[in-house]
Parts: structure tokens; sequence; C-alpha cells
């Protein structure tokens, strides 16, 4: 947003002006002679110092094409086309762009002891060219126009009027600027006009100089404590620095006077900078995603389309009227602010009262911008200026409570951590003392066990004898005994084989609970070592070649053709070939149905086995299918075990799964 600065006349100013009109008045009362000057003339005479020119002084004509000259408004055609200010809807040039021809009339009146110069307070105008009516050449500036081409180095656009005692001289200037603006100027002479650039100078010198003290005192905080917080805080810092440097001038007058179109970048994105780096800070200092994380999530979206339309606007529309797109993601970030400060953070009202100082200073710009002056005056100018320093300086008290409040918590934190550490060194203590309590304990033990000991031992003296002789016959014995324990050890080994087989016959003769069966099979290595020796039980011989020698494959209990390079893996070829579940409960599966005669229904299986029923009924199938096939070979048996039905070879998809088989070992 571009700020536009006026100055009203002061108090001793006010006073002459005072004097002037009345002795005025005097004169054309007593002299009715002289005629009546035109009331857009601006008189001006020794006695005053400075006036602040009024709207209704200036006559205006508007130039969309921008091609007029200053020949050509001066012929009665354009020249009748002029328009007095005052009769205009605003006194602000609405249509960027377009050429504003102000035409300024000025008498002189009496001798004049001092030079007069024209001061344009708005430092953004793209182009300034300011005719003197002796026809001397027009002096052409503007803020697209390096510095060097204005004639005094100064940060406003400053020309002197060539005044004659008792003329009425008028003056041209051409105005362009690529956003809506107003025309407010003053008029000066060399002494207040040297006063003036003191104290403002001075001021703005001030002002900066408490922002870089911010800035340089929050970067050392953050690079001493490593707090973020203060880093975004510096980053906000500069970013008000940026937009001020660029509003009032001051940045094109002594940072880049040389770069026109650098200034004019730096306008135009240092209040989207702003308030980028705004509301980054004000998220954090006010701890918005973890105390309102559905407010924030607004928050953010809000400021990103906002930024979006200020860019849009900035570089294609260039509306003027983007500076209201600031309006809604500061009032959502006030009104979080507000919502945190209900919710208990004490450091949130600091930030209310310093942006309640930025907002109504905001509204004294956005009134200037719509062409109301009622409220412009040196207070309501610079109060963005003050605004903004009590912010910097609030806000950096406010982080620095923020921290505080932060050390607080984390001592008080320390402070029961520290009791907690008491009590368990209390408990500690108790805990050693209770340990020498036991060693006495256990010495007084250890005593009376020596004394039991030294009756025990004198007593096995005594028995000694009578054991050494029991020995003797006790090694008679041990040859007999000796014998009977081998006979013994054979006998187990030949009970806990037949323990073994009458488990596994009785696995497979009848049915059985999962967990029996899993004592057989534990795991799918027992699984598919099993199904792999039942494969092979007769010996290997390549499926590809013929070949009967193998190496062991990738895949556990795979065997691989020496010769062909063909592996097999020992689900290949069975009824276990593309087994979507655990090998273990297939086996259990193929079991509970061939024990069952087929006659296992697939809801039950389905519970047993803990899967889906789809999944059971599909196996079954397999499993039926199997069976059917097995019944019609030459060689069953009706007594055969149930393991035989997974050999079955013949299953529809098996020759498909062992070509995919194959192309995955290959890959």
């Amino acid at each position: 947003m571009k700020r536009v600065t006026s100055l009203l006349p002061p108090r001793r100013a006010t006073w002459f002006s005072l004097l002037t009109l009345s002795s005025l008045l005097l004169i054309l009362c007593g002299s009715p002679s002289v005629r009546a000057q035109p009331a857009d003339t601006l008189r001006v005479t020794a006695a005053l110092e400075e006036v602040f020119v009024e709207p209704t002084y200036y006559s205006v004509l508007e130039d969309p094409s921008g091609t007029l000259t200053l020949a050509q408004i001066r012929e009665p055609r354009w020249a009748s086309q002029f328009q007095r200010a005052s009769t205009l809807p605003t006194t602000t040039m609405d249509h960027p762009g377009a050429a504003y021809w102000l035409r300024l009339r000025v008498q002189a009146r009496g001798a004049l002891q001092q030079h007069w110069y024209l001061e344009l307070f708005d430092s953004h105008l793209n182009n300034v060219e300011f005719f003197p009516p002796d026809g001397a050449p027009p002096v052409i500036t503007g803020a697209g126009l390096p510095l060097s081409t204005r004639k005094f180095p100064y940060k406003n656009f400053l020309f002197r009027l060539p005044l004659h005692p008792e003329q009425t001289q008028t003056y041209y200037l051409r105005l362009v600027s690529s956003s809506k603006t107003t025309f407010l100027s003053r008029l000066r002479t060399e002494q207040p006009l040297a006063v003036h650039f003191q104290t403002e100078y001075g001021l703005l010198g001030g002002f900066y100089g408490i922002l870089l003290i911010m800035v340089v005192y929050n970067l050392c905080l953050y690079l001493f404590i490593g707090e973020q917080t203060y880093l975004r805080y510096v980053l906000y810092v500069l970013s008000c620095s940026l937009v001020f440097l660029s509003e009032d001038g001051l940045g094109f007058q002594y940072l880049w006077p040389a770069h026109p179109a650098l200034n004019e970048l730096i306008i135009a994105g240092a209040p989207i900078l702003l308030l980028l780096t705004f509301s980054y800070y004000a998220r954090q200092f006010l701890d918005i995603a973890q105390r309102l994380p559905r407010l924030d999530r607004w928050v953010r979206a809000v400021v990103v389309v906002s930024l979006a339309g200020l860019v849009l606007d900035t570089v294609w529309v260039r509306s003027g009227w983007g500076f209201w797109l600031y309006l809604l993601p500061y009032g959502l970030i006030y009104y979080a602010a507000y919502r945190v400060w209900q919710r208990g953070q004490r450091t949130a009202r600091y930030f209310l009262l310093a942006h309640a100082l930025v907002a109504l200073s905001v509204g004294f710009l956005i009134l200037r911008r719509l062409g109301i002056d009622t409220f412009t005056n040196t207070a309501t100018v610079y109060s963005m200026n003050v605004a903004f320093v009590v912010e910097v300086v609030v806000l950096s008290y406010a982080l620095g409570e923020k921290i505080k409040a932060i050390k607080e918590a984390t001592i008080r934190t320390q402070g029961k951590l520290v009791k907690q550490l008491r009590k368990k060194h209390a408990v500690q203590n108790q805990l050693v003392e209770q340990l020498h309590h036991n060693q006495i304990l256990k010495d007084q033990l250890n005593t009376e066990l020596e004394g039991l000991v030294a009756e025990r031992t004198a007593e096995l003296s005594r028995q000694s004898e009578t054991i050494a002789g029991q020995n003797r016959e006790l090694l008679q014995a041990n040859g007999l005994l000796a014998l009977q324990s081998a006979a013994i050890e054979k006998l187990n080994q030949d009970l806990q084989h037949d323990l073994q087989e009458v488990k596994t016959a009785r696995v497979l003769s009848k049915e059985v609970n999962f967990g029996e069966f899993s004592q057989i099979y534990p795991d799918k290595d027992a699984c598919l070592a099993y199904l792999a020796n039942l494969k092979w039980a007769d010996g290997y011989q390549c499926r590809k070649c013929g070949h009967e020698k193998f190496c062991d494959g990738r895949e556990p209990h795979s065997r691989r053709c020496t010769k062909c390079r063909y592996v097999e893996s020992a689900t290949a070829y069975t009824l276990l070939q593309k087994c979507k579940f655990s090998i273990i409960k297939a086996f259990y599966a193929v079991f509970l149905i061939y024990t069952h005669q087929g006659n296992y229904s697939s809801q039950e299986l389905s519970r047993v086995l803990d899967l889906r029923q789809g999944t059971c009924w599909s196996f079954s199938q397999k499993v039926l299918e199997a069976m059917r096939r097995r019944r019609q070979a030459p060689d069953f048996d009706e007594n055969e075990g149930w393991t035989h039905v997974l050999l079955d070879a013949n299953a529809p998809d098996t020759e498909e799964a062992v070509v995919a088989e194959e192309a995955a070992d290959r890959a």
C-alpha cells in the first residue's frame, strides 16, 4: 500500500494566515477600485512562511490517453475542460496509468524575501513534469526515473517557484501514477523548509534507529537462546522497515537511488512480504496451531488466498484497491489473538494492544486513500510510524514475557522432578538400610550354620566308616544296576519311538485338534520338509531334462537341477501349489476333510482355521477333487493315509502356477 504524507500548517503559519486574510479584507473594503482575484488563486506574502495547498486551488484535467502536450492544454478547447478540484467527486487520481494535468495560479503580494518551493507529498508518482511559467525547460522526474533527475535530492518532489512581486503566475504539473493517489502539496520558504528537514529526518532517524535496535536485540536473543519465535519476529520487523523505507521514500533516496525498477518492485512487494512475515510470526507467538487448530487452518488458508489476490492485483489487475485484501487476514489473526487471550494466554493482551494502535493508524491511511482528508493532520499521517514503534517495543516485551512464562513453567517442572528424585533417594536410603539389616541377619545365620555344619561334620565322620562298608557292598550291586540301566535306557528309547509312532498314527487315523496336529507339523519348515521327503521319496528326477542330480534352491527345501538349472519347489506339482494361506493350516484342512471323507463343511473349516469361508470352500473343493482322482488311481489303497492326497499333481491351476513360479525364479 502506498502512503501519502501531508502536513497542515503549524500554529505560527496559521496566525500568519489569519493576519494576511485580515489585511486582505481591509484592503478590499478600503479600495473598491481593486479587482477581486479569482477564487482559485493562491496568494502568498512576505509575512507567510508556508501554505498548505488546498485541493480547491487546483484545476484538474484528466488525459486518459496521456498524449496531450503543454501547448495543447493551453488551447481554449482543452483549457475550458479544466475542472476545479472542489467540484470533482474525489480529490484522488482514480485512474492509474492516466495522465492528470494540474493548473495552479499563485499570486505574490509585495516583495518576497525568500524563495518559495512547491512540495508534492506523494513520493510514489511514477512521472512528474513541472512546467515553470517563464518558458524554462520543464523539470521531468518521478519514481520511475533515477533520483539524479531531481534538482533537489529529496524523498518528496520539490520544485522552486520563480515568483515575482504583484504578479499572478500559472504553473502546470503533469502527474502519472500506477496506483490511486492524491495530489496534496505545500508551499514553503527556505527557512521553514530547512527546519522541517531537520525535524523530519531526526524523527525518522529515531524511528529507524528503534527498529534497528529491536532487530539487533532480538537477533542476538535468537542466536543465544535458539528460540525460533525471535527469528520470526526479526523477519517481521525487517519487513516493516522495508515497507516504511518504500513508503516514505527514504529507501529510494539513500539505498537504491539509481534503481527505480527496484524501487517499484519493493513498493509493490514489501506489503505482501509484511503480511507473510506477520502471519508467520503471529501464529507461533500466539500458539494458534496448538490452542486453536481449526482456526489455524482457516488463518493459513485466508493468508494464502489474500497473498495470491495481492500478487494478482499488483501484477495484472492494478485496481489500486488491493489494500482491502489486507483487512481479512489481519482481522482474522486479531480475532485469533482475542480467542487465545480468552483461553488464558496472558501475553496475547500485549498483541491485542499493540495491533489496536496499528489498526487505528491503518484506518487513517485508508481514509486518505479514499480521498477523505477530514482527519488528515500531522498526528494521523505519522500515526503509523508511532504505532509501529509502540508495536515493536510492546511485542518485544511480550515476547520476553512469553519466554519468561515458559522458563517459569520449566522451573516448576524441574522442581517437581527434583521432589520426585528426593523421594526416590529416600526410598533408596530405606532400601540400603534394609539391605544392611539383611546383611546382619545373614551373618548371624551363617554363624549358626557354621556351628551346625561342625556338628554335622563330626556326625558324618562317624557315619563315613559305616558308609565305607556299605559302599563296598554297593560296588558289587552297581555292576548289576549298570546292566539294568542300559536295558532301561533301551526300553525308554523304544517307548519314546513307539509313542511318536502312536501319536503319528493317531493323527493319520482319526480327528485331532489343531494343537495336537501342530506338534507333528510345528512350522512351515517342518511341513515343507515333510512334503519334500514325501514328494521325492523314490529319488529326484528333473522334470525338464530327466537329470537325477540336484542342489539346494533359493527357497527352503527346493531342488535345482545341476544340469539345466531348473528349480522345483517342494509345493510344485502338489495340491498346495499357489496356496493362499499358511501351509500348516492347509495340512490340517486336508487332514480334516480326508478323515471326514469329504463331509466337513466350509463353515466349520472357517471357524477352526480362522479363515474366510470363501477361501475354505475353494480349498475344500480342490481337496475333494484330489480325493476323487486318488480313488480312481490304479494304486489306490483303502487303508492309505491322508498324505497321499497332497501329491495330487492334476489340479487345474498347477501348470499355470508352475509356469509363474519358473518366471519368478528366473527374475
